[in-house]
């Protein structure tokens, strides 16, 4: 079997050259990441692919088959060589003689760490008999749009063999079933029956193909699912109305639209468990959100098995006429949030049988709104996106049915088998959803459930937002980063955009770049506020920890404070924390869940001298903003604060100037060719000199008071301040 030429949707990318370099478990993973490189071949984590390999056993010394194939819970675009599982073929077939039926497939599962070659620690998925029992040495599984819709189309069969002789194949066509030792025997018996086959549609599921080398393999796939595309690109040109055409127009303001409500929605999601945000307006969701047929389709749900695991049952719709007032929004969104959570309630005490995980968060993953766009969620940033382009996905797939049944009724679905008969299926517009009672087996199997086990524990600060002003620098850095660590989600806001810019970089390597962002700030302007703050929005959905270490000491040559330095100094280190508290407030309100707010004192703020009298005041007044905001803030928003001493290190507060004048105030020695930190060292052990630890405040220290107060460690404590002064006696409160 050869492939065709004539991609028109695709391209080739395969190197001859670098592949040439490559041994048969390189070119695995080489041609894995080629197929995984593009979205339209397969989607994120979905799919995979295995290679029938000769090796010598270590344990006898002879030449054995070995099946190398996707690891659990890996994605075909980034895996490397270790994320395959490995297995002998010959324990593996022999599995064939020990499996007692369907019913009992899953016990199958526990049998494949017993085939494992080599010490390998990686999990073989539940489609690893899917692979090791076709006679092929190359297998690739995706789930590409094209695929998945001829799928599952009413009509699919009728059209597969229309796609078979138009294109010169013979792909067979297999009812749903759920991914498993069953799916394997009955691939293994269609292509047996099948002279010539040369793929498998797995209805409404995806697309198996397969080669004698790796390059034949991929080739050989990339080519069937271009001319899928082509199929059915050329049914949607002849006339297709799609998705019945659109219902209403899309709003001009659908982004200010989306990042006003996106709080409110995120909190009402959230309600169980937090979740990250993410908001697509893209081309595809508005043609599908503003459509007739929108209501009907979403409330079918997904059909492929790897969408339905992220997206849910189906995608919560709210139902709003685009050219009402979007103040309407949040009531629409309570009444769809309470019919949706009783639907999956119903859905889940229907299907649930004795021995079921116990019932998960309710709560959509996926919320359409007509004229403005789709809204999803997940644990991460990360995972949010994703949510988002998978049901992107399933409308691809709902507009490839669409468009294969444009003017036909077909009667019978092909989809029916063993699994579930013909009337467990709803069709809409050509269109087969997957079954309630499949979706629950795949969403509640034990197999996945163990998948989600494996899964790293979640961290302390998992799941929240912290928004940190001052961070391109100093004590505002350290804390950007520590709360990285600890698996925040991180703005980092600061007038210094190249500080942070930077910044944002280095919490980056510690969290992955989607977790990060930065933003410019003026903390003196509310509308540099609020758009710091709905930049937070638009980048993770909502916010959960504010945080401000941005101050000011005046200084002068002389000394003397001007009254405008005065001014300046009360302006950044007391209005500009109100003004980011208040406007901060308004999200908090909106979300309706906990959060919690650090701002930074000083040791100054209760230790009167001379000279600091602007800096000190000013802290003053903050301390007692801190108990006031506490007050006006509860009980849902904590507002804490710290008092550090001194903090020299890092602070942009302490340039060169200042720092020379303050070793010269105390009578320290010092040289003119010292540099910067070198001055600041002598001045940092001076002031630890007056401490009970003689230990310089390092901003890390700092850090770590603020993350403790800004975290669910400290969720008795509010409106109070902790010193991070090294034990300064003047600073005791009496």
């Amino acid at each position: 079997m050869t492939a065709q030429s004539g991609l028109r949707f695709l391209e080739d990318r395969w190197d001859d050259t670098l592949a040439a370099k490559l041994d048969g478990t390189e070119l695995l993973r080489y041609r894995s990441n080629l197929l995984g490189s593009d979205l339209r071949i397969t989607n994120f984590g979905g799919g995979n692919t295995s290679s029938k390999l000769e090796q010598v056993d270590p344990l006898d010394g002879k030449t054995k088959q070995i099946l190398w194939v996707k690891g659990s819970g890996g994605d075909l675009g980034s895996i490397k060589r270790a994320g395959f599982a490995t297995l002998y073929m010959d324990k593996l077939l022999a599995l064939e003689k020990a499996y007692r039926g369907v019913d009992l497939e899953d016990e199958m599962v526990e049998m494949y760490p017993l085939c494992t070659f080599g010490n390998n620690p990686v999990a073989a998925s539940i489609d690893t008999p899917l692979h090791g029992f076709l006679p092929f040495p190359h297998v690739d599984h995706l789930h590409p749009d094209w695929g998945i819709a001829l799928a599952a189309s009413a009509n699919g069969k009728i059209k597969m063999e229309e796609f078979n002789n138009e294109f010169g194949h013979k792909l067979a066509w297999l009812p749903w079933q759920r991914p498993g030792f069953e799916l394997g025997m009955m691939l293994k018996k269609i292509v047996a029956e099948t002279p010539g086959c040369d793929g498998v549609v797995l209805g409404g599921h995806g697309l198996f193909t397969w080669g004698n080398t790796q390059r034949e393999s991929y080739l050989n796939t990339i080519t069937i699912i271009d001319q899928l595309g082509q199929f059915i690109e050329r049914h949607a040109a002849a006339g297709y109305k799609v998705f019945g055409g659109g219902q209403v127009k899309t709003r001009e303001d659908r982004a200010e639209i989306a990042a006003s409500i996106m709080p409110y929605l995120r909190g009402a999601v959230s309600r169980k468990q937090r979740w990250i945000g993410s908001f697509s307006d893209s081309p595809k969701v508005l043609e599908f959100v503003n459509s007739a047929q929108v209501e009907k389709l979403a409330h079918l749900g997904t059909s492929c098995p790897d969408h339905f695991i992220r997206t849910k049952i189906r995608p919560m719709i709210i139902k709003w006429n685009p050219v009402g007032d979007s103040a309407e929004l949040k009531e629409l969104i309570e009444t769809a949030l309470e019919t949706y959570r009783a639907e999956y309630a119903e859905y889940y005490k229907i299907h649930a049988v004795k021995d079921s995980p116990a019932v998960r968060d309710a709560s959509p993953t996926v919320v359409l709104v007509p004229g403005v766009g789709m809204f999803s969620f997940g644990k991460n940033k990360t995972e949010s996106r994703i949510t988002g382009e998978f049901y992107i996905n399933a409308i691809g797939v709902m507009r490839g049915a669409g468009a294969l049944g444009a003017g036909v009724d077909c009667k019978e679905i092909p989809q029916a088998g063993p699994a579930a008969s013909s009337d467990q299926f709803t069709v809409h517009a050509n269109y087969v959803a997957l079954p309630p009672s499949e979706a629950f087996r795949i969403e509640y199997w034990k197999l996945e459930e163990a998948k989600i086990r494996r899964q790293s524990p979640e961290k302390e600060l998992s799941r929240r937002v912290a928004l940190i002003i001052g961070g391109g620098s100093g004590i505002g850095r350290e804390v950007a980063l520590l709360a990285a660590e600890r698996g925040a989600h991180v703005m980092v806001a600061d007038r210094d955009v190249r500080g942070a810019e930077a910044v944002a970089a280095e919490t980056g390597a510690i969290s992955g770049k989607e977790a990060v962002g930065w933003t410019s700030i003026d903390i003196r302007d509310r509308k540099t506020i609020k758009a710091a703050l709905d930049a937070t929005i638009r980048q993770f959905g909502g916010i959960d920890i504010l945080i401000n270490t941005a101050a000011l000491f005046p200084s002068s040559p002389d000394g003397v404070i001007s009254d405008a330095q005065w001014a300046l100094t009360l302006e950044v280190n007391v209005t500009a924390n109100y003004l980011l508290a208040d406007e901060a407030a308004k999200i908090f309100a909106e979300q309706g869940i906990d959060a919690s707010v650090v701002l930074t004192s000083s040791a100054n703020a209760v230790v009167a001298k001379h000279g600091s009298e602007a800096y000190d005041v000013s802290k003053a007044a903050l301390s007692h903003l801190v108990r006031e905001l506490a007050v006006s803030m509860a009980p849902k928003v904590r507002v804490n604060g710290i008092s550090p001493a001194t903090v020299v290190k890092g602070s942009t507060m302490f340039p060169r100037d200042r720092v020379i004048a303050s070793l010269k105030k105390y009578k320290l020695p010092f040289e003119e060719t010292m540099t910067d930190d070198e001055l600041r060292n002598e001045l940092a052990k001076f002031y630890a000199t007056r401490t009970l630890t003689h230990q310089p405040i390092d901003p890390k220290d700092c850090a770590q008071a603020i993350m403790f107060l800004a975290g669910p460690l400290a969720r008795c404590t509010t409106g109070h301040l902790i010193p991070v002064d090294g034990g300064l006696t003047e600073a005791y409160l009496r």
